[in-house]
């Protein structure tokens, strides 16, 4: 990586989060009285869906006085308290940081998750000082289906895209950001894996572990 800028993805590229968003329903769920397995039962309908949509299901199901927004914003604090407390960086991830701060490259990220709570989990994980700034998606009114926060990162940097790297475990937000003209360094993530030899293919570089890729700045 030969870039003075770097935008970095938090959840999947940073931190191991996804697994905590794999089992939040399930974690919801337990918290209900309810069988084992009716909780299976709703678990299978709702595994492929988003939160929004797996709320209203649940509700629907088990006719709970709460409504689906009331369900979502319950699911919300129970995921927001694993970035509080115990959501892990991913291995070696601050060798690979501290390294890139040494070279002289200025960094931010760029995420879904709300700037305050990002900031939170970053300074509990001893990071958030290599940054020179976050954004999330709700500040710029658009997701990384566009390249809206690449861009206003870009700004924020004083800088062109062809002289940043984006890094994401997501495949569409690598190609999002690779066709407004990015460097894109695709990182591995297990809940990923099916997009990997896409991203292999499409991506300038790719990052299997954090650590080897270190020793390779």
């Amino acid at each position: 990586m030969e870039k003075q800028f770097a935008i970095f993805d938090m959840d999947g590229t940073l931190i191991d989060s996804m697994p905590y968003w794999g089992r939040l329903t399930g974690e919801y769920l337990g918290q209900l009285q309810i069988s084992e397995n009716r909780r299976a039962s709703l678990l299978r309908k709702t595994r492929r869906l988003g939160m929004q949509d797996a709320a209203a299901v649940i509700q629907s199901e088990l006719h709970l006085d709460q409504t689906p927004m009331q369900i979502v914003l319950e699911m919300g604090n129970i995921i927001d308290a694993h970035y509080l407390k115990d959501i892990p960086l991913k291995p070696h991830v601050k060798t690979y940081l501290r390294r890139l701060q040494e070279m002289g490259v200025a960094m931010c990220v760029a995420t879904l998750t709300p700037v305050p709570l990002a900031r939170y989990c970053l300074e509990r994980l001893g990071i958030a000082d290599y940054f020179a700034f976050m954004r999330c998606c709700d500040e710029v009114g658009a997701g990384k289906e566009r390249p809206d926060i690449f861009l206003q990162c870009a700004w924020d940097f004083g800088a062109r895209p062809y002289e940043i790297a984006v890094y994401e475990d997501s495949y569409y937000a690598a190609m999002i950001a690779r066709r407004a003209g990015f460097y894109t360094i695709g990182v591995y993530d297990d809940s990923s894996a099916r997009h990997w030899d896409d991203m292999v293919y499409q991506c300038d570089e790719t990052i299997l572990d954090w650590a080897e890729a270190a020793n390779d700045l």
